[in-house]
């Protein structure tokens, strides 16, 4: 005969019930809520908030002023030439890092580069250089590089004594990041942020080469570095007017005879277009965009332009994340051009050519990408995706970030034929990590994210087997 509960047992049920539920939430407690990581952050917007299309046109117009800014131009007047140039730069850089508290470190980084094809004698490089230390130990030998470069050319790439003002290459992107260093250094980051007017770029990128040589010599951990060259202007040669985009190049996989392991390693698991400077594109257009609503970060999914070249470059070869902004249209009857009027038209790279507002849009762009990735943690390290097995899930493990303020971690993932990430989950803070997606059928990344929601570049796995 079935007897029936009394009231008596079934308290003691419930109450055997409700400890053991007690000591399975124990034993695996619940993932922590995640941060809000789609909020604008108010630091962030702080900065943005401060940059000036107004102070960026008087530094424009200065650098024009200078006459010529040619590598191999007049280096003791202080009126005309390179030198002047220079010494105005780091000047300025001084007057505006000292009204911030003194935290702005401003050099001459020089070194004599010998004769070459675009050198006819030995010449001083002089790259003007201007560093704001990261707050947090554990974030401070993190680098992020933004660069513009101040040397100007016409249409003889040899012409040292020419009038060449180069207002849009490249006083608009020395003045973009002129602006950012004056404004960042009021504000404290994590990670270190270096800003540089770099020299020579028309020459052949010797003072980027130079720099980037070095931070290589050193094992620096230039976590990523942006140029901005040409990026004064929105009106193309045809008359069009688009100041709602900027271009910017990020390269692929590099065209080198021997690649390297993690190159190969990409190859191998079809992330042609997972390599770090697409990562650090899909950061900054994410990040570009959040804070400047109406504003286009078009990726162009090559390293630069057809027969151009850039400050990034030096940075790729070094195997660094580097990126190019560029306006979206050029006119170039005001780059690399004698200052003269043709039939009644006036050639010549001049200031009234250049839109300042746009310049400002362009630098609020990397103020945004710059700012958010000093105030994330780093990147996650060694992401490995397992594959000893057949299954439907998969499982992602890395090593675990060192960041006091780090809340835990997101997986991320996108179709194999989608340009940015589509999908996420927030995982806590753990090293490992499943989701119940098909590694066959998707690309995925993890990232880092903090208390207050800032995120990381994401990290592409390497299979485990």
């Amino acid at each position: 005969m079935r007897r029936s509960l009394r009231p008596s047992h079934v308290s003691v049920a419930l109450a055997l019930a409700l400890a053991a539920a007690s000591c399975a939430a124990v034993a695996a407690p619940a993932t922590p809520a995640a941060p809000n990581m789609a909020k604008r952050q108010p630091a962030i917007e702080k900065v943005l908030a401060e940059v000036s299309a107004k102070r960026i046109e008087g530094y424009v117009r200065k650098l024009a002023s200078f006459g010529t800014r040619h590598t191999m131009s007049e280096t003791e007047s202080e009126t005309r030439g390179i030198g002047a140039a220079r010494r105005w730069i780091k000047a300025e850089l001084e007057r505006c890092g000292a009204a911030a508290g003194n935290r702005l470190q401003v050099a001459f980084d020089s070194h004599v580069a010998p004769v070459s094809a675009r050198i006819s004698r030995p010449t001083e490089i002089v790259n003007v250089v201007a560093t704001l230390p990261g707050a947090q130990p554990a974030s401070k030998d993190r680098i992020y590089v933004v660069s513009g470069h101040y040397d100007s050319r016409n249409t003889d790439v040899m012409d040292a004594a020419g009038d060449a003002p180069g207002a849009n290459d490249d006083a608009s992107g020395t003045a973009a990041v002129m602006e950012l260093a004056c404004v960042m250094a009021k504000h404290q980051f994590d990670a270190t942020l270096v800003f540089i007017a770099v020299a020579a770029e028309e020459q052949g990128l010797i003072g980027a080469r130079h720099w980037a040589t070095q931070a290589y010599e050193k094992k620096l951990d230039i976590a990523g570095m942006f140029t901005n060259d040409i990026i004064g202007s929105s009106r193309a040669d045809d008359g069009r007017v688009d100041d709602k985009q900027v271009r910017l190049f990020a390269q692929g996989i590099p065209a080198v005879k021997e690649m390297t392991d993690p190159v190969r390693g990409l190859v191998a698991t079809g992330g042609e277009n997972d390599s770090l400077p697409r990562q650090l594109a899909r950061h900054t257009k994410e990040m570009g965009e959040r804070y400047n609503p109406g504003f286009k970060v078009t990726i162009v999914n090559r390293a630069d332009r057809y027969l151009r070249g850039g400050d990034h470059m030096p940075f790729l070869e070094k195997g660094y994340a580097a990126l190019r902004f560029s306006e979206p249209n050029e006119d170039f009857d005001h780059q690399h051009q004698n200052v003269r009027t043709e039939n009644g038209k006036v050639i010549g790279d001049l200031p009234e050519y250049n839109d300042y507002n746009y310049i400002a849009k362009v630098a609020r762009v990397n103020a945004a990408a710059l700012a958010s990735l000093a105030l994330a943690p780093a990147a996650p390290k060694n992401v490995q995706v397992r594959t000893r097995q057949l299954e439907n899930d998969t499982v992602l493990l890395w090593e675990p970030n060192k960041e006091p303020d780090l809340a835990g971690y997101r997986i991320v993932w996108r179709e194999t034929s989608a340009a940015q990430w589509e999908g996420s989950q927030w995982v806590g803070n753990v090293t490992e990590a499943r989701v119940k997606l098909s590694k066959d059928n998707y690309f995925f990344g993890v990232q880092a994210v903090d208390k207050d929601g800032n995120v990381s570049v994401a990290t592409y796995p390497v299979p485990l087997r």
